[in-house]
């Protein structure tokens, strides 16, 4: 008995990582070189896009999932003028799964992937007085998009009109290293370099709670919000451990679970899947992942295993449930770059059984939007509409992003006209077929 209490029971205690043949990654990638705490990587059902070193300022590459290699590079190109910085963000968005990059800049992915390289942005968005290292979409509202800069600000934007509706610009004294919206996107939180985590409702504009110190160490952190709730965080102790802790941001004094890792120097980027409740851990540089189950019994925060590997990790994608093969009990793909190449890893449940395992795949978050960006402007709340993985997911038709902007400022820089930010998808669509 006693025995049965130290060893607890879990269906993810064998969760079963593998990395995919020689032949399935993404080869002649030249990973961007840059050291950035960023993940460089992002991925949807449809496409993996990598931050890349190019000749002639920044890129970044559009594969379509199914397409291996590289060769041909085509690549979103940023225009003269507005070459992106080093850390420039990679996001997708759900609803119609197009990308984005900044200095603001939203671009729209042919239906087929991209058959000559973009250099036309759907919109490009201009608020911000410094480069920009974060872009989150929301997680309900369609085009509500969140961005963080070096000027301390987060600005959120409605990417249908172009507008900055929200400004956040005096809550951060110093550098944001990244931001989380909640589930139901009505709070966002915050780790920055003065070592506070931050609870913030962005439309009322306040801070609901704070943390000093949440990790004591002076490398950087970061902060998520998980589907309960209560915040996840990652970071240094003052010896120069990596530590990971569990707050419930209600009673921020002491966290619900605090554990020292390890003495390494790589920031742990936390990715987390709200239906299973497991985070894995990447370090910037590790060769592992780390992977654990929150539950709501001590000690909360439950070591599940290690992937581990030979080579490290420059950056990480991760992708989202509706991705992943539900016949082969997949629970979590992950998208590993490495100096020229991009190696997908499949996390498994091994199961005897060819039927769907419903209890591997509680209906997940889909692509639609639950609310307009109005309505969220204006208060109203909503969850992520949840789909069934039974038969598996099949990407819709994508929604293209129609930009029509509000005339608020009519100074704005040549080349910037309503009618280019408006027919731009067209023109991308065009140049594609």
């Amino acid at each position: 008995d006693t025995m049965r209490r130290v060893v607890r029971q879990s269906k993810f205690r064998h969760v079963f990582g593998q990395a995919v043949k020689n032949d399935q990654c993404y080869d002649d990638i030249r990973v961007s070189r840059v050291t950035w705490d960023s993940s460089f990587c992002a991925v949807n059902p449809r496409f993996v896009a990598i931050i890349v070193d190019a000749s002639g300022g920044g890129a970044f590459l559009v594969l379509p999932l199914h397409k291996v290699s590289a060769a041909g590079m085509l690549l979103l190109r940023f225009p003269a003028g507005l070459c992106c910085h080093p850390g420039v963000s990679v996001g997708i968005r759900k609803a119609g799964e197009s990308f984005l990059s900044f200095p603001f800049q939203v671009w729209q992915i042919p239906e087929n992937g991209l058959t000559l390289s973009l250099t036309e942005p759907v919109v490009v968005l201009e608020g911000h007085s410094k480069r920009v290292g974060i872009v989150a979409w929301h997680p309900t509202a369609r085009n509500v998009l969140l961005s963080a800069g070096c000027d301390n600000a987060i600005i959120i934007w409605n990417v249908g009109t172009g507008e900055a509706l929200i400004n956040l610009d005096d809550m951060h004294v110093d550098m944001i290293y990244n931001v989380s919206w909640n589930r139901n996107g009505s709070l966002i939180c915050t780790a920055s370099k003065d070592k506070k985590v931050r609870v913030i409702d962005p439309r009322k504009q306040e801070i609901v709670a704070e943390k000093e110190k949440t990790h004591e160490g002076a490398r950087p952190m970061r902060a998520i919000f998980l589907a309960d709730g209560n915040i996840f965080t990652t970071g240094f102790s003052r010896m120069s451990e990596r530590q990971l802790a569990l707050w419930n941001p209600k009673n921020m004094e002491e966290p619900i679970a605090l554990h020292e890792m390890d003495t390494s120097n790589g920031v742990l980027l936390p990715f987390y899947d709200p239906d299973t409740n497991i985070i894995y851990l990447c370090g910037k540089g590790d060769s592992s992942i780390r992977y654990f189950e929150i539950t709501d019994e001590s000690p909360y925060v439950h070591y599940l295993n290690t992937f581990s590997s030979k080579e490290p990790q420059r950056g990480m994608g991760f992708m989202p449930k509706r991705g992943l093969d539900v016949n082969k009990c997949e629970i979590a793909r992950f998208f590993k770059l490495h100096e020229r190449k991009c190696e997908p890893i499949i996390m498994t449940v091994p199961r005897k059984s060819d039927l769907f395992q419903d209890d591997l795949y509680p209906d997940t978050a889909g692509p639609e939007a639950a609310l307009e960006a109005e309505e969220w402007f204006e208060g109203k709340n909503a969850d992520p509409l949840l789909i069934s993985l039974k038969h598996g997911y099949i990407p819709g038709k994508n929604r293209d992003l129609k930009v029509v902007k509000k005339n608020i400022l009519d100074n704005k820089p040549a080349g910037n006209k309503k009618s280019d930010l408006i027919n731009a998808p067209k023109k991308a669509a065009d140049a594609s077929n």
